[in-house]
C-alpha cells in the first residue's frame, strides 16, 4: 500500500546522478578513498609505526613519496592507515547518529501531541549546546578511544537527523495510502517502517554523507587537540603530532590535511548529487 514514490527508476536515476561533473568527480574521489582504506596496511611501504625508516623529516620524493616525520616514519604509510580510521570514525558516527534521528524524528513524527512536544524540547537542549565544545567534554570525561569518539559525535549530531525525520513524517502521515493501510488494520510499526519510513528516506540519506564528512572533520578537530585515540593513526592525530615541526616540514601537515579536505569536499559533491536525484525540486533547478 506504500504510496508510488517520486523517485525515477534506476537507470533515469544515474543519469540524473551523472549529469552533475561535481559529483561523479567527488564518488571518483571517494571510491579511491576507500580503496585505499581498505588495502591501506597492504600497500603501505612502510610499517606505519616504524621509526627511522628513513632519514628525520625527509622531503617528499623518491624513496618516501610524502617525506618522513621527526621520527623518520614514513608519511605516505601513515597516511594510508589515516584515513582508514578516519573514515571508519565518519562512518561509524553518521550511522549510529541516523539510527537515533530516525527513531527520535520518526516517533515524534508519527505520535504529535505531548510526545512530539516533549522529543523536540529534547532534541533542542542538545542543538543550543555548542557541538564541539560538548565533545570535548565527553571525550576527556570518557577517554579517548575510537568507539568513544564514535558515540559522542554521534550523541551530539542526531538531532539535525531527528527534525529531518520529523518534517518527513508529518507530511507522511496523513497521506492517503498512510489511512488505507490504518483502515486495512495495518499496526503501528507497519505504519511507520513500511508505509511511511521508507517514503521519507530521501532527505536522510543525504544528510547522512554530509555527517560522514562533519564527523571527519570534528574528529579531526578533536585529535588535533590531544583528544584523539593515541592508539590508533588517525588524519587528525597526525597533524596534532605534526604541531612542533609544520614549519620545518611542511608536509607533515600539508599531505594529512589535504587528505581530510578531499574526502569532505567529496562526500558533500557526492550528497549534492543525491540531492538531484532523490529531491524532484532540485532536479527541477
Amino acid at each position: 500500500m506504500s504510496a508510488a514514490t517520486d523517485l525515477p527508476a534506476a537507470p533515469t536515476r544515474w543519469r540524473i546522478f551523472a549529469r552533475g561533473k561535481g559529483a561523479i568527480a567527488g564518488a571518483a574521489i571517494l571510491v579511491v578513498l576507500l580503496l585505499l582504506a581498505l588495502a591501506g596496511s597492504v600497500v603501505a611501504p612502510f610499517d606505519p609505526d616504524k621509526v627511522g625508516a628513513g632519514a628525520t623529516m625527509a622531503m617528499p620524493g623518491g624513496t618516501h613519496w610524502m617525506g618522513t616525520d621527526e621520527l623518520g616514519r614514513d608519511v605516505f604509510s601513515r597516511i594510508l592507515i589515516g584515513i582508514k580510521v578516519s573514515l571508519l570514525v565518519g562512518l561509524g558516527a553518521a550511522a549510529v547518529s541516523t539510527g537515533l534521528g530516525v527513531v527520535v524524528g520518526g516517533v515524534a513524527g508519527f505520535s504529535g501531541g505531548l510526545i512530539d512536544d516533549a522529543l523536540m524540547r529534547i532534541t533542542e537542549v542538545f542543538q543550543v549546546i555548542p557541538r564541539f565544545f560538548l565533545a570535548v567534554l565527553l571525550v576527556a570525561f570518557f577517554g579517548a578511544s575510537i568507539v568513544n569518539i564514535i558515540a559522542a559525535i554521534a550523541i551530539l549530531s542526531w538531532p539535525e537527523v531527528a527534525r529531518i525525520v520529523r518534517a518527513e513524517f508529518l507530511s507522511l502521515r496523513s497521506r492517503q495510502f498512510v489511512d488505507a493501510a490504518r483502515v486495512a488494520g495495518a499496526s503501528v510499526g507497519t505504519l511507520i517502517f513500511v508505509e511511511i519510513l521508507p517514503n521519507a528516506l530521501g532527505p536522510v540519506v543525504v544528510n547522512a554523507t554530509l555527517q560522514v564528512g562533519q564527523a571527519m572533520l570534528l574528529e579531526a578537530g578533536l585529535s588535533y587537540l590531544g583528544l584523539g585515540d593515541p592508539s590508533q593513526i588517525s588524519l587528525g592525530l597526525m597533524l596534532h603530532q605534526a604541531q612542533q615541526i609544520m614549519r620545518a616540514a611542511w608536509w607533515t601537515t600539508a599531505f594529512p590535511g589535504a587528505m581530510i579536505f578531499l574526502a569532505v569536499l567529496s562526500l558533500n559533491l557526492v550528497g549534492d548529487g543525491l540531492n538531484d536525484v532523490l529531491n524532484p525540486r532540485s532536479r527541477g533547478r
